[in-house]
């Protein structure tokens, strides 16, 4: 009795499967399949007889399980556009300093900033204020966004918070010229509003740019928006000050911005506390035992 051609298909099929081969049936498209139909069909091979495996199939491994291929490695895109490692971002945490762009300056970011357009604040600035300071400063004080007097001058702090923050820098030794202050956004918001998170995002390459290059010692946050920035989430001013917080290694002691303390006299009590701990931490990191 001849064999059943059922049979033959069916080890032959095996006989596919044994050699590591996997077909899968895919639905087209209604308009792909018509315009297949109708395009003339290229010559094929007539169907291997079942029972024969190709020539081409017979190099392969007769093996069931499938090969695994390395998987691709994880890359995230730093501030720079450059491709770094997964785990970049967790080294950060754990205390990495960003490395500054080959050839950057602070010059270089100020003429960046003078001319951006990359929010809708260049079209109601007067001037960009990209920060003041030493390149060596070991004291960085970052605040909100630059005031109505700070946007005629181009220059941070500069109107009557700023020169409360003198008077506080001067109560713990630390002279305005010695110090690098700037602000997470290097534009003025009309009529002194919040930051959007879309200018806190144009503006944040600078910022970062800047940390990189000078590398400081502490940083003092003036103000709950300055203060979420470093701390990579948004907190009240109360939780911003409780623990310890850290920017890439970096202590950072949030404390209320100096506009505050004019307008709520009480605030200056834990502001006065909060300056007086980044004193003691500079001279520490400064004069190590």
């Amino acid at each position: 009795m001849p064999d059943d051609p059922r049979s033959d298909l069916r080890r032959w099929v095996k006989q596919r499967i044994d050699a590591g081969e996997r077909e899968q049936l895919v639905a087209r498209p209604p308009k792909r399949a018509a315009a297949r139909a109708a395009a003339p069909k290229a010559p094929q091979a007539p169907p291997t007889p079942p029972g024969i495996i190709p020539m081409a199939d017979r190099a392969r491994p007769a093996s069931s399980t499938p090969v695994k291929q390395p998987a691709a490695k994880a890359v995230v895109v730093d501030l720079f556009g450059a491709a770094a490692p997964a785990g970049a971002k967790l080294a950060a945490r754990a205390g990495a300093r960003t490395v500054p762009i080959a050839g950057d300056s602070m010059q270089r970011i100020a003429d960046e900033v003078n001319s951006c357009t990359r929010c809708e604040l260049c079209k109601t600035r007067n001037k960009a204020v990209p920060g003041v300071g030493p390149d060596d400063a070991g004291l960085v004080l970052i605040g909100e966004g630059p005031g109505a007097e700070e946007d005629l001058r181009g220059e941070p702090f500069v109107g009557a918070a700023g020169q409360l923050l003198n008077k506080i820098l001067a109560a713990v030794h630390f002279a305005r010229e010695t110090v690098f202050i700037t602000n997470i956004v290097k534009c003025r918001p009309p009529g002194n509003r919040d930051p959007l998170p879309a200018e806190v995002a144009a503006c944040e390459p600078y910022l970062k740019r800047q940390l990189a290059l000078l590398q400081p010692k502490v940083i003092c946050a003036l103000g709950r928006h300055a203060g979420s920035w470093l701390n990579g989430k948004v907190e009240t001013m109360g939780a911003l000050r409780e623990g310890e917080r850290y920017y890439e290694g970096v202590r950072v002691f949030p404390t209320y911005h100096p506009a505050a303390l004019l307008r709520n006299p009480h605030w200056k009590r834990p502001a006065w506390e909060d300056i007086q701990k980044v004193r003691a931490e500079y001279d520490r990191l400064d004069h190590p035992r």
